[in-house]
């Protein structure tokens, strides 16, 4: 008898260890598409940074660039960048869940795949995947990159979040924040400035505000569409970052946090490091 529940249980265990073998081997074949075809749409060729063409720029933002890049360095065409931290999964969530994070982006046509592993309870893991490839945004959440617990795609509310992270986040592949990437400029005062962006017919703007070391130390919009109840609804969006360092040639924050101004309150949803940056030019 206990030799045929111990039998049991070992099969058990082994067909459960399989399975997700399989599921993650899965996952990482839908995320190696998706950034293959984010490869594909992006431009062949690398333009330059060109310091002459920031005159007219706010002049926190000319500062910015003058500090984070170098004059004559090509664009960034593609940024590889891994993540570990910490998520607080929802507003009322009494403990934060640890995260690492692989994210591929294109600087130059906007475009990212963010892949995390985050902890869910001992030797468990839930497995989620953002993505905006082909001005299409996606999400995808799996339980032991196995059983399906959510997917969204093809709204533009989605689209339109995409693009708000994707500008905030450059911040780490600083390139694509010049005016050759897209983006336009408006002075606020002296230590702000408004960023916009626009792209297959959606057009998001983010308040980048600067010290006086010419470091971007935050993002803010008054509305970014977020998922809420099941549905799309706009609400204040706000990140911090610092601890600049050069990696890779590029100086950029090494820590950042983003959180959501609900109705109830503050809600700190992601803060983490930047362990690694490559880059792609």
């Amino acid at each position: 008898m206990i030799k045929t529940l111990f039998l049991s249980l070992t099969l058990l265990i082994a067909g459960l260890v399989l399975a997700t073998y399989f599921g993650i081997q899965h996952q990482n074949a839908r995320t190696e598409s998706l950034v293959a075809t984010m490869q594909q749409l992006a431009p062949a060729a690398s333009k330059t940074v060109d310091f002459s063409t920031l005159e007219t720029l706010p002049a926190p933002v000319r500062r910015y660039f003058e500090n984070v890049l170098t004059d004559g360095q090509p664009m960034i065409r593609q940024a590889e960048l891994e993540q570990s931290g910490s998520l607080k999964i929802s507003p009322k969530a009494a403990e934060w869940s640890k995260f690492y994070a692989h994210e591929s982006v294109m600087a130059q046509t906007p475009g990212f795949v963010w892949d995390a592993r985050i902890s869910a309870a001992p030797l468990m893991h839930v497995r989620v995947r953002d993505a905006y490839v082909g001005a299409e945004a996606s999400g995808d959440v799996t339980l032991m990159s196995l059983v399906a617990m959510g997917h969204e795609t093809g709204a533009p509310e989605l689209s339109s979040g995409a693009l708000h992270r994707f500008l905030a986040e450059a911040v780490w592949y600083p390139t694509a924040l010049l005016p050759e990437a897209g983006v336009t400029w408006e002075a606020v005062d002296e230590t702000r400035a408004v960023a916009t962006l626009r792209h297959a017919g959606i057009s998001v703007s983010l308040e980048f505000r600067f010290n006086d070391a010419g470091e971007v130390t935050g993002i803010y919009t008054a509305g970014r569409y977020g998922l809420f109840d099941g549905s799309y609804t706009q609400y204040p969006w706000e990140g911090r970052f610092r601890d600049y360092a050069v990696l890779n040639g590029v100086k950029v924050p090494t820590y950042g946090e983003v959180g959501w101004h609900l109705p109830d309150g503050w809600w700190l949803f992601w803060r983490g490091n930047i362990r690694e940056a490559v880059y792609t030019y």
